[in-house]
């Protein structure tokens, strides 16, 4: 898989203080203070309904704060304009909706737009990026096809492809190989894994913990919307962690080939 090659030369800083985030009268996360590690892969795992996506949707300033704030770069993530946040964060939700008859290249292009001028006239930097974000996603071949003719993982892989074109230093992906096969959830974790190497800081929602912990740098667990741990996945991954998650017993073993935790023996 092509990598991207962007160029970042200042650092962004996510973080919470004191975040309340509810929907309606129900409180989903109450008094929560997280950074997000820079230049990290930071994968947030826990059982349904635990906060997951709600924090990360928030973050991303989808959702707005009951009490509290996301601060992006010392400010208040609200106080900012949307092309400022948008040339500094790209959120990919999980769902998505694109209109009929757009084209893979059509819905990558769109990752551009926080980057464009009224006035500007399409770069051959702009070019550059979406080339290289089609070559990342395996898509360059299909870039002419309509959305509505792809397959589940094709139209997934699509929306990342948008989401690398925006070429931001922070992404913020939910559940980003909900809709793929086994070939290309590897692909496209190893892609995400290897955007810190370019510069940029990455948070994930994975309901799948082993590749979560193979695939992140920092591990969150949520459990009714608070954190209940986080830090390197082989420090923190345990046999007691996960039957706090999910109330299954489990034995946590190191893999020998790359150190991340594996859970085997599984049970009730």
């Amino acid at each position: 898989m092509t990598l991207m090659a962007t160029n970042l030369t200042t650092q962004t800083t996510l973080s919470t203080q004191s975040l309340q985030v509810g929907h309606g009268k129900q409180v989903v996360i109450d008094n929560l203070n997280f950074s997000l590690p820079e230049n990290k892969v930071t994968a947030i795992v826990g059982p349904n309904g635990c906060g997951k996506s709600t924090l990360l949707n928030t973050l991303g300033r989808i959702l707005a704060p009951k009490a509290g704030q996301v601060i992006l770069n010392g400010a208040n993530i609200h106080s900012l304009p949307s092309k400022v946040v948008a040339q500094k964060m790209a959120l990919l939700p999980q769902e998505t909706t694109a209109p009929e008859g757009m084209t893979i290249l059509d819905l990558v292009r769109f990752g551009r737009q926080p980057h464009q001028q009224w006035f500007s006239q399409w770069s051959a930097e702009d070019q550059r990026i979406i080339k290289a974000a089609l070559e990342a996603a395996n898509l360059l071949e299909l870039q002419d096809r309509e959305l509505d003719q792809l397959s589940g993982g094709q139209r997934q892989r699509a929306w990342i492809a948008m989401t690398l074109a925006q070429d931001t230093p922070l992404v913020l992906l939910d559940e980003p190989t909900s809709a793929l096969d086994l070939g290309h959830q590897i692909e496209v974790f190893e892609l995400i894994r290897s955007l810190t190497q370019q510069g940029k800081t990455v948070a994930m929602v994975v309901h799948d913990l082993m590749n979560a912990a193979r695939y992140s740098s920092h591990l969150v667990a949520m459990r009714e919307g608070k954190i209940i741990a986080q830090g390197a996945p082989q420090d923190i991954l345990t046999s007691e962690l996960v039957y706090e998650l999910y109330q299954v017993h489990c034995d946590v073993i190191s893999d020998p080939a790359n150190g991340s935790p594996l859970l085997v023996n599984i049970r009730r």
